[in-house]
Parts: structure tokens; C-alpha cells; sequence
């Protein structure tokens, strides 16, 4: 199964911009939708934004529509998510999944792998 890898977390000020990566390897991230999840202490674990294999489709919760911007370059089997306007409820792990499914899903049971997670924590 694909092991995934996300890096690029970081301390930032609310109103700054972070992107923080997934890479995989020991397998290809082709026909794999993909998502990012959060979880902040003492909280579950959040659908934060899906995209479809191709790249064609993606999804947000509501919370950072408008703010957030996941793609992905399956040439390189790599994933991003590009945080703009961060806000202090932004601060949580974020973790980085795939799934076998092609198109999005909010739905954690889909995704199959999953990253060990890199802390965003946005200060005030």
C-alpha cells in the first residue's frame, strides 16, 4: 500500500499563508483520490479538502472555501494544500490520505492510507 509523507508545517501569523505537502511512495498516487483531514487537540479528526484523481473535482468544507487550495501532480505523486488567510482555528495536524476511490469523498472510512500528520499552528 502507498505510505504517504506530509511536510511543510510551520508556525505563521493569522492572516498569513502556508502550503504543506504529501508525498508517496512504494506507489502511485494514479486513479487515488485524495484528501487532507486536521485535528486540533482534544478534537476528531476534520475533512478539510478532497480531490478527484484526475484533478478535475475538489471539495472544502465550508470553513476554508475561498481560503484553501488542494492539487496535486500525480507525475510526481505529490499533493498540496496552499493555505491563505489562516486563522487561529486552523491550528491543528494535518494529515494527508488516499483513497481507492477516483472521486472525492468527506468520508474518513474511504481512505485507506494515511500520513503521520504536520502541525499547522497559526498565532495571533
Amino acid at each position: 500500500q502507498v505510505q504517504l509523507v506530509e511536510s511543510g508545517g510551520g508556525l505563521v501569523q493569522a492572516g498569513g499563508s502556508l502550503t504543506i505537502s504529501c508525498a508517496a511512495s512504494g506507489g502511485s498516487l494514479g486513479r487515488l483520490s485524495m484528501g487532507w483531514f486536521r485535528q486540533a487537540p482534544g478534537k476528531e479528526r476534520d475533512f478539510v479538502a478532497a480531490i478527484s484523481w484526475h484533478g478535475g473535482r475538489m471539495d472544502y468544507v465550508d470553513s476554508v472555501k475561498g481560503r484553501f487550495s488542494i492539487s496535486r501532480d500525480n507525475a510526481k505523486n505529490m499533493v498540496y494544500l496552499q493555505m491563505n488567510s489562516l486563522k487561529t482555528e486552523d491550528t491543528a495536524v494535518y494529515f494527508c490520505a488516499a483513497s481507492l476511490q477516483s472521486t472525492t469523498s468527506r468520508r474518513d472510512t474511504t481512505y485507506r492510507s494515511w500520513g503521520q500528520g504536520t502541525q499547522v499552528t497559526v498565532s495571533s
